[in-house]
């Protein structure tokens, strides 16, 4: 590609000789996914190998993945996020949110979802998918955590859009994350007794959530997405308000072998919510 002297500088046209191929936005999209071997990545995609080929060699040129050998005979490779990689998982979850709100929704702003929209399908989907290997995100404690709680049976994972937050605008289904915390924490003996664990995930920077944690005496593990590496591993849905793009309110039940068993979004009566997660990770625990 031909650039104009004056794109030498612009940040967007660089970033435009990256992202600027539908194929190589689609081949980060599953590499961040967790669909890293090469034959994965096809499948996914619908690539012909040599296209497949040629679009993972430029990406690596770019600086954006890297090749890591996972099989010696023949010499096989995955290919993984760099921290340049990673540093564009914000833009791919943006574009995923713009997708939702302007080409496959009204345009309205939302933190829940339609029962016939596209975000819908996409969670309710999720049932039966393994949560990425390897994927860890910063907690309250200071230190990265696994999604699924090591040890159990079933975790607990929530979504939630952010607790003390101004929204400056009347956002549905926004309001009441500090409610939905207090009702985890109050049910937390009950889900230990099941052989659960719970894990709260938004997008807030651990400082803040760790704020949050003391307060209200939090006795599980929030987690920090500011870097919107799980919402863009399991394509959740998202909206933009005061400023982030923050996550919706939804329900994953994993097992321990960190497989999606069951899902609930949109949340909309959150008391029936922890209630119902009750109930189905109690389900999973036993059937372990």
């Amino acid at each position: 590609m031909r650039m104009h002297t004056a794109d030498e500088t612009c940040g967007i046209a660089q970033a435009a000789l990256v992202l600027g191929d539908w194929w190589n936005v689609l081949v980060l999209r599953e590499v961040a996914r967790g669909h890293v071997r090469f034959d994965a990545l096809a499948e996914e995609i619908g690539l012909s190998r040599k296209v497949l080929t040629e679009r993972l060699g430029r990406l690596v040129a770019h600086g954006v993945l890297r090749r890591s050998p996972y099989q010696r005979r023949p010499v096989r490779h995955e290919y993984l996020l760099t921290d340049s990689g990673v540093a564009l998982l914000p833009l791919l979850v943006a574009m995923q949110d713009w997708g939702d709100r302007w080409v496959l929704g009204d345009g309205s702003v939302t933190a829940t979802a339609a029962q016939d929209s596209a975000e819908h399908g996409r969670v309710h989907a999720l049932a039966g998918t393994r949560l990425p290997d390897g994927l860890e995100l910063p907690g309250t404690r200071g230190a990265d955590l696994p999604l699924a709680a090591p040890g159990r049976a079933a975790t607990v994972l929530f979504t939630y859009p952010g607790t003390g937050v101004e929204w400056g605008e009347p956002i549905p289904g926004a309001a009441g994350c500090t409610l939905e915390n207090r009702l985890f924490r109050d049910a937390w003996p009950d889900f230990r007794r099941a052989g659960a664990d719970v894990r709260g995930v938004s997008t807030q920077l651990p400082h803040e959530l760790a704020e949050f944690a003391r307060t209200e005496q939090v006795p599980y593990d929030l987690l920090s997405d500011a870097r919107h590496r799980l919402a863009a591993a399991l394509r959740l849905p998202t909206f933009r308000g005061a400023g982030r793009l923050r996550h919706k309110r939804l329900i994953l039940v994993v097992d321990a072998a960190r497989t999606v068993r069951h899902t609930l979004f949109p949340v909309v009566d959150i008391p029936h919510a922890v209630q119902e997660s009750l109930r189905l990770a109690a389900d999973c625990a036993r059937n372990a």
